[in-house]
């Protein structure tokens, strides 16, 4: 996500399953208590229509080579303004790791040569970006459910959150750090990567190097860049604002689905 939808009341709120509904400059309305309650309504309508109508794993539409968009936007952080990062890329990211760790039974911490070498998946998806605009990438990655298997989750395990790199404003907590979550029906569903590859070649850093989520089924901003870490929790209250990731901590609806 950009800027240009940053404190100006952006709200996002999806109407029995019809979509994305776009409220620009109202600030009062997303600090009214009645507008945010008739949202989280919507957003749970909206996600439980879309889990029985994809029930049993359904798929996100999967394209051609063909379907390629000759121009993918880089949006948000195209070059996370951290040291450690700037580091790491300089040594093509040959000593970054992601920690997997919260609610398991045994954290992890993978190279992202280890990454590469697990099964992987390959996927031609459609991202479509809130602000309006969409293209068609390949990714390949590693289903992030295989991951969270190999952890082993705990019997209280309900999301997984996504700690990155980039830090696109100064919070309440003097972070700014982007973040995001999922619940683990999401998290293991078969098109659910994290992706080390884009068309046919390592990620670039303007689209997340090294390691970036693919969500296929929700809109853009889920799909967290710069992944350093994942934390298997049972309540996101804690974390940031407490509801859910960066963008949701300032009114967007958590559940993103299209």
């Amino acid at each position: 996500m950009s800027r240009l939808l940053t404190r100006r009341g952006f709200l996002g709120g999806s109407v029995a399953g019809a979509g994305t509904l776009l409220l620009g400059g109202c600030d009062r309305l997303t600090q009214s208590d009645s507008v945010q309650r008739v949202l989280r309504m919507a957003e749970s309508v909206t996600m439980g229509t879309q889990r029985a109508l994809l029930s049993g794993g359904a798929l996100a539409r999967e394209f051609d080579e063909a379907d390629l968009s000759p121009i993918f936007k880089s949006n948000g952080t195209s070059l996370p303004e951290w040291e450690d990062y700037a580091r790491m890329m300089a040594t093509n990211f040959t000593d970054w790791r992601l920690s997997i760790d919260g609610l398991v039974r045994q954290p992890l911490s993978l190279s992202l040569d280890e990454l590469k070498r697990l099964p992987s998946r390959t996927q031609i998806t459609r991202h479509d970006c809130v602000e309006g605009w969409s293209a068609i990438g390949k990714w390949t990655g590693v289903p992030l459910g295989l991951l969270l298997q190999t952890a082993g989750l705990a019997a209280n395990a309900r999301y997984a959150v996504f700690h990155c790199a980039d830090a696109l404003e100064r919070t309440l907590d003097g972070s700014g750090r982007y973040y995001e979550s999922l619940d683990l029906t999401d998290a293991f569903h078969p098109q659910t990567l994290l992706a080390y590859g884009m068309n046919g070649a390592d990620l670039p850093v303007a689209h997340g190097a090294p390691l970036r989520l693919r969500v296929e089924r929700q809109l853009g901003y889920k799909h967290a860049k710069y992944l350093m870490r994942i934390e298997v929790v049972d309540s996101f209250a804690r974390i940031g604002l407490g509801n859910g990731g960066f963008w949701e901590d300032r009114g967007y609806e958590w559940y993103a689905g299209i």
